[in-house]
């Protein structure tokens, strides 16, 4: 059995009030950069959210919003960028942002280094 699958928390029941069981789970696989920053937002509260990130880093998964974070082709991206050419303003808030996911996942015990996890340039 993998880790990810693993009841971690004996305390929380599979049918408990988590986010991506009570709203739409469309939500979490959006194209929508706004709707992937409510999925985020969300997941803020949720008690598996360390457990839920730790196995979508361990997975790799290819896309979605995973433990409060955004995935994309096997990455932890800040925020989904919409179509088009970027503004140079979007460019630097991007790299902060970019700084605040690696700081978040650090903190959560997931990266240590970027080889760790690959964040999405």
């Amino acid at each position: 059995m993998s880790l990810a699958l693993a009841p971690l928390d004996l305390s929380v029941e599979m049918e408990a009030n988590l986010p991506c069981r009570k709203f739409d789970p469309d939500l979490w696989f959006s194209d929508s950069p706004t709707d992937l920053e409510l999925a985020k937002s969300l997941c803020g509260d949720c008690p598996l959210r360390v457990e839920c990130l730790a196995g979508a880093v361990e997975r790799a998964e290819p896309w979605g919003v995973w433990g409060g974070e955004i995935f994309e082709r096997g990455a932890v991206v800040p925020r989904k960028r919409p179509r088009g050419r970027p503004r140079k303003e979007d460019l630097a808030r991007d790299a902060a942002l970019r700084v605040e996911a690696e700081a978040r996942l650090a903190a959560n015990g997931l990266a240590t280094s970027r080889s760790a996890v690959r964040l999405a340039a």
